[in-house]
């Protein structure tokens, strides 16, 4: 009888709190392993934009026609576009002046050419291309950011209004000037500035800077700043 209790005795204390040490440190092993993929995952996400940004400037300049990058926050890609027509671009419109591409862009476009009267010049079109080191994914319109990292939202000098859904635009223009923006990339969606990488794109140079954490755009104060043509410095 005594060997049959000893044998169907339960687990000591010590042998649970044993279990729930490797657990902790299994868990935590996992996770610190998701946080450096992470990372690398927004590191990767970044040097594409930044080599994007470069691109659609250098193409603008090359073939004197109007680019554009088009950032899809539900694909979670980046194209490149052009335009064979001059674009004049256009305040406080998603779209800067171009024709519409999205059924909430057309519907948008609709409502504001209601309201205005009289002749109005036709929108220009973009079209996608192929630009030199800089190509969209088999099946996509564009290059795909990598998996867990999201657009959280973008500001361009044209609209005062921040994108966080649907499509955004950056425009560039031949002889080498293109328009302020910043662009916030998160880990999963989070809003937590350690999550958060932006990517500010400066006018003339195009010039584009990663910095930690979320940052706005810096906007001009006046009209002077607005049509100064020095760099931002960032």
């Amino acid at each position: 009888m005594g060997r049959r209790r000893r044998r169907a005795r339960g687990v000591t204390l010590v042998e649970v709190l044993i279990v729930l040490g490797v657990v902790v440190v299994m868990t935590g092993l996992a996770m610190l392993g998701s946080g450096v993929a992470d990372s690398a995952r927004m590191r990767r996400s970044s040097a594409m934009i930044a080599s994007a940004i470069r691109v659609a400037y250098g193409h603008a300049n090359a073939t004197s026609k109007v680019v554009r990058l088009v950032f899809n926050f539900e694909q979670r890609t980046v194209a490149i576009e052009e335009s064979s027509s001059q674009l004049w671009l256009a305040k406080n419109e998603r779209t800067g002046g171009a024709q519409a591409a999205t059924a909430a862009e057309r519907k948008a476009v609709d409502e504001a050419e209601a309201i205005l009267k009289g002749p109005r010049a036709p929108r220009p079109s973009f079209r996608p291309v192929k630009a030199f080191g800089f190509t969209a994914e088999k099946g996509m319109a564009g290059k795909a950011l990598e998996r867990n990292i999201r657009f959280l939202q973008i500001e361009t000098s044209h609209q005062d209004e921040v994108v966080k859904s649907d499509q955004a635009y950056i425009y560039f223009w031949p002889g080498g000037q293109t328009e302020r923006a910043s662009i916030q990339l998160s880990v999963g969606g989070s809003t937590l500035d350690p999550d958060v990488v932006t990517i500010l794109v400066s006018p003339l140079t195009g010039k584009a800077e990663m910095k930690k954490g979320k940052v706005n755009m810096p906007r001009p104060r006046d009209d002077f700043e607005e049509s100064d043509r020095r760099d931002t410095g960032f």
